[in-house]
């Protein structure tokens, strides 16, 4: 009976896979988005992570995006995705949007983000799904990959101007550094009750 049981729950889970929309926003919604932005005056500021640790681990400017009217479509858009993605694949027990969006740019004097997972302590151990968007047309920058650590090795996701690339928030991940260019991106976390 233990046996049907982990082949069943095996069969159903696909907790290693990541989920994308290519071509996910259209140029003119990139372009409606980057306007926004620019009009809301968004602060940038060196990015952090939960270590505190320094340019060895991330090098790369971030800012937050207003929870308003604004951008209600984007939270839209994206949560539709996740739904999708989370659907098909994961099936975790998901409550929402429970942090901003990030705006990310990664320059090309090695911007990046080394190896690392999105959960960690405290209000940040809910975050189950992390969602990317691509900004930046690939022929604009080079590096800036999105890989991702799947069974022994990495895999690069689809890089594709407004590509939308969704993932479990506990899969190895790292942005691999931007040798030309500028590389920008929205990061978003969807949380849920702990995993049990």
């Amino acid at each position: 009976m233990y046996s049907a049981f982990l082949t069943q729950t095996l069969a159903t889970a696909e907790l290693d896979k990541y989920y994308t929309f290519e071509g996910g926003f259209s140029r003119e919604q990139v372009a409606m988005l980057e306007k926004q932005i620019s009009d809301s005056n968004i602060q940038m500021n060196e990015a952090s992570t939960f270590s505190g640790a320094g340019d060895a681990l991330r090098k790369s400017r971030v800012g937050w995006l207003p929870m308003n009217e604004n951008f209600l479509w984007l939270h839209e858009k994206l949560g539709d995705m996740v739904n999708i993605a989370n659907k098909d694949l994961w099936r975790f027990d998901i409550a929402g949007m429970a942090e901003s969006i990030q705006y990310a740019e990664y320059p090309a004097d090695g911007g990046h983000y080394d190896w690392h997972m999105d959960t960690g302590p405290d209000q940040f151990s809910r975050r189950k799904i992390s969602i990317t968007v691509q900004l930046s047309d690939p022929s604009e920058y080079e590096g800036g990959d999105l890989q991702l650590k799947i069974n022994s090795g990495h895999e690069n996701t689809p890089k594709g101007f407004g590509m939308v690339v969704i993932f479990p928030s506990y899969l190895l991940h790292r942005v691999t550094p931007v040798t030309r260019g500028l590389r920008k991106s929205l990061v978003l976390w969807i949380t849920g009750p702990a995993f049990k």
